[in-house]
């Protein structure tokens, strides 16, 4: 009897990737050969490589940019490149399944999977689908979604809700080891500051800014992202981190609250991990947009408060953080009622049931 493979894809930011790390451990405990396909460079190949008997491949992306570039001409070609390489890829390894959580990478890997007839599931995290998984969804055999809003979005015969996969291990943090990691004391609740995974300035420059206001009340771990570390500030109370791999799960264990972005990802595990959270989503002018729907929808619900970025000066944030804090208990009841432990295993069964 062969091996069972099964082949994951997805990369351009961290959480196109988030959803990969929670599945593929599942999948080595019941002994399946594990592949990746990714960029070359991409932040995806950093986290896949630091993951024991993990197959990686790194193919050629384009962007697929929705306005005008002299980028745009290359792009094509890098396309169809990358379209050669998932083909030589899958013929090789022999995946009895596909699985993509989105990215631009992941467009010629779905194709590829369509033209060796290898079934294909595509993960949809945000509110409305995103360009690349829009030109995927024609060779997938099914789309997954994560809110129930997005059902209207996804071609009728695929589309599946299915919720949020969070990953197991954030559970198993311990609030100590989390304040130990920043020198914190227990006595100060602790605010977690996140700006996705490549960092914001906008939400850096205003929480720095309002250190001696915020630092009177709660204590911060702040990740700022790569290169944004600010190394004059030494201050009690102040910890920061440009990235943080394996005290995320201490820090969430030992934070009160989070101030974050929006991505889908992020959102959907504070939710799970039950942290009151105040969402700074991506602009319109930086983004499609969909960080704007993801938080309106957990505003609705009750579940996070929301401060728009071209609202963000030191009054608004120190206002809002002021509101997070008043309203904690009301945000806890309101999390109490969602529950999705068990959507990783219906997305395990999907997959195992579309097998060739």
């Amino acid at each position: 009897m062969n091996q069972k493979r099964i082949l994951f894809t997805g990369g351009g930011t961290a959480g196109h990737v988030i959803v990969n790390l929670a599945l593929i451990p599942e999948f080595q405990k019941q002994g399946y050969q594990i592949d990746y396909i990714g960029s070359y460079e991409g932040i995806e190949r950093n986290l896949i490589e630091s993951l024991n008997d993990v197959t990686y491949h790194g193919i050629s992306t384009g962007k697929l940019r929705r306005y005008m570039s002299k980028e745009n001409f290359k792009d094509p070609f890098k396309v169809l490149k990358g379209l050669y390489q998932s083909l030589r890829i899958i013929n090789k390894r022999k995946p009895q399944v596909v699985f993509s959580k989105g990215g631009f990478v992941s467009v010629p890997v779905v194709a590829a999977a369509k033209l060796k007839k290898v079934p294909a599931i595509i993960h949809e995290s945000d509110y409305t689908p995103g360009l690349a998984n829009k030109l995927s969804f024609p060779f997938a055999e099914k789309v997954l979604a994560t809110f129930p809003e997005t059902m209207k979005y996804l071609p009728e015969t695929k589309g599946k809700y299915i919720g949020a996969v969070v990953r197991e291990e954030l559970f198993e943090g311990d609030r100590s080891a989390g304040l130990r990691f920043c020198g914190f004391s227990s006595t100060k609740p602790v605010i977690l500051v996140m700006g996705g995974s490549t960092g914001s300035k906008k939400i850096n420059d205003s929480i720095r800014g309002n250190l001696d206001e915020l630092l009177q009340e709660v204590q911060i771990v702040h990740l700022c992202g790569k290169g944004h570390k600010d190394d004059s500030i030494n201050r009690t109370g102040y910890a920061q981190f440009e990235y943080v791999n394996e005290e995320l799960k201490d820090l969430f264990a030992a934070c009160d609250y989070i101030i974050s972005r929006a991505g889908s990802n992020a959102i959907f595990e504070f939710l799970a991990l039950r942290k009151p959270m105040l969402l700074i989503p991506l602009s319109r002018q930086a983004s499609r947009g969909d960080q704007i729907l993801n938080a309106d929808s957990f505003v609705k619900q009750g579940y996070a408060l929301k401060l728009e970025e071209e609202e963000l000066d030191s009054t608004a944030l120190l206002k809002k953080v002021k509101q997070l804090m008043e309203e904690k208990t009301k945000l806890l009841e309101n999390m109490t009622s969602y529950e999705n432990r068990k959507t990783k295993q219906q997305v395990i069964d999907l997959i195992q049931q579309s097998e060739k």
